[in-house]
């Protein structure tokens, strides 16, 4: 299958990409297909993060003074876990069930606090997860854009994380009902930014990579791979889109130093419609 030519522009020139006025835009057209990242694309998953811990920290007696400090142990195991997740031999874990990886990052958080009782770290791991799905929500801009994006448009879902964890969410969500192919990390063994990914996501939905459009909220997880596997691509850049894995100060991923520039940048799902020369929900 060949690739298009990638377009590489300094960062300067990312300014002068906007949304347009006028529908259809070019750079869209012929787009036959479109698929979603879920987290902080279609759902505030960082935001449920940040709220059940906090929720898990205060509803235990051993961490119930000391949240504050236990949040930043948190952001700092992570920081220190994940980037181990492959050479350490969790990842294989990882697919299958968030729960080891979960574990073993709040027991390296309360371990900085010198809290070792396995039990304690159970029950916050535990905790943690239970708050975290109850406070997922949809972005506002999400169910209206999918319900009118289907009714044109073969629609799917491509998104990493464990088999149980990004299945609860989608259930809990409400929203499987909306895509034709729904690829899950812990599933299929494998996730963005690997190629075979997006291949296989053109065989399920029966479109080539010139007729498909990725939308999804990572420059490095979404965007580029999606640039280079031939697709077009809209970055989807939410001031609140922060980890709280990055502490206090964080920020929302800044664009890369000369790299491919998406196809558009948007704050807003609605904003997808007149790209697509549909009508315009705001």
């Amino acid at each position: 299958m060949q690739r298009r030519a990638i377009s590489r522009l300094p960062i300067g020139a990312w300014a002068t990409l906007s949304l347009p006025t006028v529908s259809p835009e070019p750079a869209l057209s012929g787009v036959r297909a479109v698929c979603f990242d879920l987290d902080d694309t279609l759902c505030a998953y960082w935001e449920a993060a940040r709220a059940g811990l906090r929720r898990a920290l205060e509803g235990h007696s051993a961490t119930r003074g000391r949240v504050e400090e236990m949040e930043e142990h948190w952001a700092a195991a992570f920081r220190d876990f994940y980037p181990r997740l492959r050479p350490e031999g969790w990842y294989e874990e990882y697919l299958a069930s968030g729960e080891p990886t979960r574990t073993e990052l709040m027991r390296r958080a309360l371990l900085r606090a010198e809290i070792e009782d396995p039990e304690v770290v159970t029950e916050i791991a535990d905790a943690y997860a239970r708050e975290r799905l109850s406070a997922l929500r949809l972005f506002p801009d999400a169910l209206p854009v999918l319900k009118s994006l289907k009714k044109r448009y073969g629609l799917g879902l491509i998104t990493n994380g464990p088999a149980d964890v990004q299945s609860q969410e989608i259930e809990a969500l409400g929203v499987g009902s909306f895509f034709d192919c729904v690829l899950i990390e812990g599933e299929i063994g494998i996730g963005k930014p690997e190629p075979e990914v997006f291949r296989r996501a053109e065989q399920e939905l029966g479109w080539t990579s010139g007729e498909m459009l990725f939308v999804g909220n990572s420059y490095s997880s979404d965007i580029l791979p999606a640039i280079e596997a031939g697709w077009r691509a809209v970055w989807v850049r939410r001031p609140e889109d922060v980890a709280p894995s990055q502490g206090k100060g964080g920020k929302p991923e800044a664009p890369p130093q000369d790299s491919p520039p998406p196809h558009a940048i948007t704050a807003d799902l609605r904003s997808l419609l007149p790209l697509l020369g549909m009508e315009d929900l705001s």
